[in-house]
């Protein structure tokens, strides 16, 4: 969900009112898929990176995720939205991280979408950590390193249970895909757009949708 600080520039505002903007985009997108029958939704919230800019920004950030679990939670859990929390978390403030536990907590046994927020996330630290868990467990006697599998690997990334994402839209203008689920979407297929996400609603996401119902994915077989 790129663009954020950007659209808040762009308009001569502070930078976290484009991540405040952004929250009804996520609404808008999370309606959508609720139409449509997606059943998982991935929001890239806040990269293990992210904490490298100013220490203003971060913690006004983290004070949004914390009026938005306020607000946002409880209407989410009406719709039977499931909540789930991919990342680091344990480098977020301990008030946060008991917020988004609740949630967690709260949603885990509803039937409808599942919202898997990744926050203080990295794409190569999830693998790294499966990796080590493969590595101690080998050098228990567990597992034999010449038995280990792709689904050995997958079992043990933070939400082993959630498929491969079949799309991913990436928001203002940049065309990478900056350590986000970087195992997990080996066959992907990509959406690029210049929009800022505070510019991406509900026309924008239908737009990607239908370009993505246009794709053939063959994932590496004969075309």
């Amino acid at each position: 969900m790129d663009g954020n600080g950007r659209w808040g520039a762009k308009l001569g505002l502070p930078r976290i009112m484009g991540h405040r903007r952004a929250i009804q985009s996520i609404r808008e997108v999370l309606e959508v898929a609720d139409e449509v029958g997606i059943k998982y939704v991935t929001l890239y919230c806040f990269s293990v990176e992210n904490f490298a800019r100013p220490r203003d920004e971060v913690k006004a950030l983290f004070e949004l995720f914390s009026e938005v679990v306020r607000t946002e939670v409880k209407t989410l859990h009406k719709r039977g939205v499931q909540i789930r929390i991919s990342g680091e978390t344990s480098l977020l403030p301990p008030r946060l991280r008991a917020q988004f536990e609740k949630a967690r907590g709260l949603t885990k046994g509803n039937p409808g979408l599942v919202l898997n927020l990744a926050v203080a996330y990295s794409g190569r630290e999830e693998i790294l950590c499966a990796v080590r868990r493969i590595a101690s467990e080998a050098a228990g006697g567990r597992l034999k390193p010449k038995d280990v599998s792709d689904a050995d690997v997958a079992s043990r990334l933070y939400q082993p249970d959630i498929p491969d994402p079949d799309l991913l839209i990436r928001t203002g203008a940049e065309v990478r895909v900056s350590n986000f689920l970087l195992w997990q979407i080996a066959y992907s297929e990509l959406y690029f757009t210049k929009l800022l996400w505070p510019e991406f609603g509900r026309r924008e996401f239908i737009a990607a949708l239908k370009d993505y119902a246009k794709r053939e994915r063959r994932f590496g077989g004969i075309g």
